[in-house]
């Protein structure tokens, strides 16, 4: 029930972003700086067609507020949906700033926010999440699976803000081919819509289905080639309500396995920096994230979507299956 109405919600809600992106023009610019500095030829060679069309970005704000009305109005708890929403919400305000700084300039090739700003602000937003996880919902350990119960007590505080924080930049990095992020963000809480049901968290459950609701008709427009973009506004705000589910559940050790491709396009940004500070400037990939790398040695955009789904949704179910397991054993 809840997926539904989040579609149509979102659906109805679409046209009214789409009429105020074009007419206002909110073109998503395209960076032109690497990570570590340097030009980065090879993403702007891959990216410039798609660039040259204008494509508006700050979508994301269509499906995280088709969120935010159905839980307020029908699935909001104390216990279950408040702090995944205000979670999923502040990371989104972060986003929001950092995509209209993008539409609105571009200074020294970096488009929006400084990185330092943003980590600092995300920081904030983990920091309270946490603390509001440790002191008000009471949650002192975590979930070893097939070994048990682990209590940390406090240091349950920096590993919310760990796994946030990770999270919410690893859906960020996974964003940049038309349909990738969203459609392995509905695989992902897919997986733990079930997860949340079967340990009789229906808020929770009800809350992940919400938001694969709004993502369906999210991605129906942001397939190959894509209307628009969903900006840091989305990203920042499915990756932090992912990571805070996984919390919620109790099930952060399996997140890597559910996120796998999440986590491989990560990796691939750390390796490819590492690379170029230690082998002076010598990289790994051609483009990182690595599926950067997969257009640049000639695969298609919509290969390499279709193929990362897939890699997602086996990875989720095997999530799920691990989670099965360990609960019988």
């Amino acid at each position: 029930m809840f997926g539904l109405l989040s579609f149509l919600v979102s659906m109805v809600l679409t046209p009214l972003y789409t009429a105020a992106a074009f007419s206002g023009k909110w073109w998503k610019k395209q960076r032109s700086t690497a990570m570590t500095g340097e030009k980065a030829t090879v993403y702007q060679k891959l990216h410039a067609a798609k660039h040259a069309r204008h494509i508006p970005t700050m979508a994301g704000v269509v499906f995280v507020l088709s969120t935010i009305l159905v839980t307020v109005t029908g699935n909001l708890s104390r216990s279950e949906t408040w702090l995944p929403l205000a979670a999923m919400a502040g990371a989104g305000l972060i986003g929001l700033f950092d995509d209209i700084i993008n539409i609105k300039s571009l200074t020294n090739g970096i488009a929006g926010m400084r990185a330092k700003v943003k980590s600092l602000l995300l920081l904030a937003v983990s920091l309270i999440g946490g603390w509001w996880f440790f002191a008000k919902l009471g949650v002192t350990a975590i979930d070893i699976p097939f070994a048990g119960s682990l209590h940390i007590g406090w240091l349950i505080i920096p590993l919310f803000i760990l796994v946030v924080f990770a999270t919410a930049n690893a859906v960020n990095i996974t964003d940049g081919l038309d349909g990738l992020a969203g459609g392995l963000a509905v695989s992902a809480f897919s997986a733990y819509a079930l997860i949340a049901f079967i340990e009789q968290k229906y808020g929770i459950a009800g809350f992940c289905m919400t938001i694969v609701g709004a993502l369906l008709s999210y991605t129906w427009f942001n397939i190959y080639p894509a209307r628009f973009f969903m900006g840091d506004v989305g990203s920042f705000a499915l990756g932090t309500a992912l990571g805070v589910i996984a919390l919620l559940t109790d099930t952060v050790l399996l997140l890597p396995i559910i996120g796998l491709v999440f986590v491989i396009e990560t990796g691939s940004v750390v390796l490819q920096i590492a690379s170029k500070k230690l082998r002076g400037g010598k990289k790994i990939f051609l483009s990182s994230p690595i599926h950067h790398h997969f257009e640049a040695i000639g695969w298609p955009e919509t290969k390499i979507t279709m193929r990362f789904w897939v890699i997602g949704q086996v990875a989720a179910i095997m999530g799920v299956i691990l989670f099965v397991l360990d609960g019988v054993s």
